[in-house]
């Protein structure tokens, strides 16, 4: 079967070859066949294509050493000197666009070409528990496996809820307008919210306390072993607060021996799910709230405990133990190749 090029090609041939009415047929037969305009149609017959000519820009005015200069000066100033060699970069830039030598555009194409990102900054935190691993492996487990005959609970204090109230009257939502607050706001007290939140289920027990002491948590465990039935193991993963260790705590656990602990490693409170609980709650239900005090914010927690618990959504672990610390390798050989 011939090409499109090929069939051009052919019917070209024709088409120069033969007389006025013959040409007027061929024509005819190739504009149908092909769609093109007539004038284009005969330019292509007859060869008369022109290649489009490269549009006329500014002249590059650096060449591949200074643009190796520029990578090896960002990974510089990345790697050795931080922010203050960061805050020179904008002063050079412009005193080199100044003399001609190169602009801001081409330096953000350069680093864009390279995927260096000058505006971002990311936060990370590794943990330094030496039981790193095992840790990981335990709760991703519970995880992954519940356990028969046994419920397992994520355990956390959200601390310092503020009560907040707006300096005046909110301006509601209009057609073609966003929602309008101040940008100042009061501040009326403060509260804390310990959760539980059910892995299985997706349930949250919760609880309010104006301090988030050891007696308050120790009230709240008190609450957890009312709430769930006798005949099951509760197995808690809580983080390594210093509520949670004290010897009124480590006592009350002895002598409920159905209560298993498993602490999250240091610094590294993403393995409990009830804080993507927490941060839900903030992001759909505090964060645009405004309370008169702190008794009505912590109503309105209770309320969405109470909606929430009306039909509750468990979280899904979609990440073994295996996966967790082999991503945690390549980030840590990224991070030691960059650094040299």
């Amino acid at each position: 079967m011939a090409t499109r090029r090929e069939l051009i090609e052919a019917v070209g041939e024709r088409y120069r070859g033969a007389g006025r009415d013959s040409k007027r047929q061929i024509l005819d037969e190739f504009v149908r066949l092909t769609g093109y305009h007539r004038k284009h149609a005969i330019r292509v017959l007859c060869n008369e294509v022109r290649t489009p000519k490269a549009k006329p820009g500014p002249q590059r005015r650096y060449n591949d050493e200074m643009r190796a200069a520029l990578i090896t000066l960002w990974e510089v100033a990345d790697r050795i000197c931080g922010k203050r060699l960061k805050a020179v970069i904008p002063t050079l830039i412009e005193s080199m666009a100044r003399y001609g030598h190169l602009s801001q555009t081409a330096v953000t194409r350069i680093w864009r070409a390279f995927g260096l990102p000058p505006h971002r900054q990311e936060t990370f935190k590794l943990s330094g528990d030496p039981l790193f691993v095992e840790k990981v492996r335990d709760i991703v487990g519970l995880y992954l496996d519940p356990p028969l005959k046994a419920m397992v609970l994520c355990v956390d204090e959200k601390s310092q809820i503020q009560a907040l109230d707006r300096t005046q009257p909110m301006l509601p939502l209009a057609p073609g307008i966003p929602e309008r607050r101040t940008h100042d706001y009061m501040r009326l007290g403060t509260t804390t919210l310990f959760a539980a939140l059910d892995i299985v289920t997706g349930e949250v027990i919760g609880e309010m306390h104006r301090r988030h002491r050891s007696g308050e948590f120790l009230r709240f465990l008190r609450t957890i072993d009312a709430s769930v039935p006798a005949q099951l193991d509760v197995h808690l993963v809580m983080d390594n607060y210093g509520t949670h260790k004290t010897p009124s705590i480590k006592a009350w656990f002895a002598r409920h021996p159905r209560f298993q602990v498993h602490f999250t490693p240091t610094s590294a409170s993403w393995l409990n799910q009830v804080e993507r609980w927490f941060a839900t709650l903030t992001e759909r239900y505090l964060r645009r709230g405004t309370h008169r005090s702190t008794r009505q914010l912590e109503d309105a927690i209770r309320h969405y405990l109470d909606v929430y618990n009306a039909n509750p959504q468990p979280f899904t672990w979609s990440k073994s133990a295996d996966e967790i610390l082999a991503s945690l390798e390549r980030f840590c050989g990224r991070v030691q190749q960059a650094a040299g």
